[in-house]
């Protein structure tokens, strides 16, 4: 069982297997585009705990988005099967591209949603083709490119919910969703954001899609008020302790506020993002140099991830909690995102088999769905040593590591981004605009 790694400086190779090999290659046959979601410049590091990994992968699942029709036959059962089944939580795929019928083999082998964002519609829409005809409707119809923008991502969000509504059924708004995100224009702008929200939900129209909203602080009230409208909402963005607790509160507070009575179909998720917890910590760890700031390396991230599990068992009990769910209230489920692994020193699997535990969503993007596809390994482990993370979050501390700077400062290089990435795409759309026109000339 994988657990949080020792503070007595393991390896990166060490504990769980002898056969790991951590600078083993990463995984050749990727299921899709390898669009991370995002920008930052610096190498993603991991925790050293030793999850077994291989330099080739059997059976790869590989899905080229852009081609003309869905590819690949159904799959047969995978370990994300049994990450569902066994352990409940549920593996969906961080990623969305056209045509939205590549999804079906994935579904196949048990992703059960879809998440996306800014970043990951930049890279679908600005290298592929599978975009330009409705685009060139659009332009030629006289809309905007923002507005043409939004079209395009609206129709692969309708079409990717469509295939997961069974999900959705069978699970009784339990899973199953898709998500899309506001524009990342608007992470400090409460006003904007909740009529972002309002609109994307109403233009959607599909109850299982999930609108993505940053945890930034003036979102904040954002979220209480598109849940408390009975609007489901996916919260980003969330590199703290501290302002994860402000999203639960905000998501309590939404249905407390909403007046209804059958909350069952008002649901959320909040995005905890584990990856970007080490690769910046593991800078400021570097920075001290000592032997045992070097031996914190990558211990970061799923410690904090650990104590995150501990924090919504206790917000998600007691009487105000009990309350609301006798109208029929669901968990804001706590779902791992920046799951990947940049860093070839770490196990490919470090982000997933370490946090697995009931009522959670771990969001995979390509390299890490197939790590996991390929040798993952399904355990309950996300409390399995909370003493542990503790601990070690404690020693970061003592040694100057100042959490809340930390969040601060992932929060801002991820809104930005996502902003970069949203005025790439839209400058994108432009020059693919001004060529259309001229040609229509």
């Amino acid at each position: 069982m994988a657990s949080i790694s020792k503070l007595s400086n393991p390896s990166p190779a060490s504990s769980l297997s002898s056969t790991f090999n951590p600078r083993a290659s990463q995984p050749k046959c990727l299921i899709g585009f390898l669009t991370t979601t995002t920008n930052f410049s610096s190498k993603v590091s991991s925790s050293k705990l030793s999850i077994r990994s291989k330099s080739s992968l059997k059976g790869s699942l590989v899905v080229r988005c852009s081609q003309g029709d869905g590819n690949g036959s159904p799959a047969k059962r995978t370990y994300l099967h049994d990450l569902y089944e066994k352990e409940g939580q549920s593996p969906w795929y961080d990623n969305l591209c056209r045509p939205v019928t590549d999804l079906l083999p994935l579904i196949a082998s048990g992703v059960r949603g879809v998440t996306s964002n800014p970043a990951i519609f930049q890279k679908a829409i600005s290298t592929s083709n599978a975009y330009n005809d409705q685009f060139r409707e659009l332009v030629q119809s006289g809309k905007d490119i923002e507005s043409a923008y939004w079209e395009l991502v609206v129709k692969d969000i309708q079409d990717a919910s469509k295939l997961f509504e069974s999900i959705y059924d069978q699970t009784d708004a339990g899973d199953g969703y898709v998500s899309v995100e506001v524009s990342p224009r608007l992470a400090d702008d409460t006003q904007g954001t909740i009529e972002a929200a309002k609109w994307l939900h109403k233009v959607v129209a599909h109850p299982n899609v999930y609108i993505k909203i940053p945890a930034t602080a003036p979102c904040i009230p954002s979220i209480k008020e598109v849940i408390a409208n009975g609007i489901s909402v996916n919260v980003t963005l969330i590199f703290s302790l501290t302002r994860y607790e402000a999203v639960i509160d905000a998501y309590l507070d939404g249905l407390e506020a909403s007046g209804l009575n059958d909350l069952s179909k008002v649901t959320s998720v909040a995005s905890f993002f584990v990856s970007r917890v080490d690769t910046l910590i593991d800078k400021l760890l570097e920075k001290i140099g000592t032997p045992e700031a070097l031996d914190l390396r990558g211990k970061a991230a799923v410690a904090q991830a650990a104590l995150a599990y501990q924090l919504y068992q206790k917000k998600f009990s007691g009487p105000r909690w009990e309350a609301l769910v006798k109208k029929g209230a669901k968990k804001q489920r706590l779902l791992w995102a920046s799951t990947s692994v940049k860093n070839p020193a770490y196990p490919d699997t470090l982000y997933v088999a370490p946090l697995i535990g009931p009522d959670t969503v771990s969001t995979m993007p390509d390299q890490a769905l197939q790590a996991f596809i390929d040798h993952g390994t399904v355990s309950r482990t996300i409390d399995s040593n909370v003493s542990e993370a503790e601990g070690i979050y404690s020693a970061l501390e003592k040694l100057g590591i100042d959490w809340s700077y930390v969040g601060n400062q992932l929060e801002i290089e991820g809104v930005d981004s996502f902003k970069k990435s949203f005025d790439s795409l839209l400058d994108t759309l432009q020059e693919k605009a001004n060529s259309l026109k001229l040609v229509s000339l």
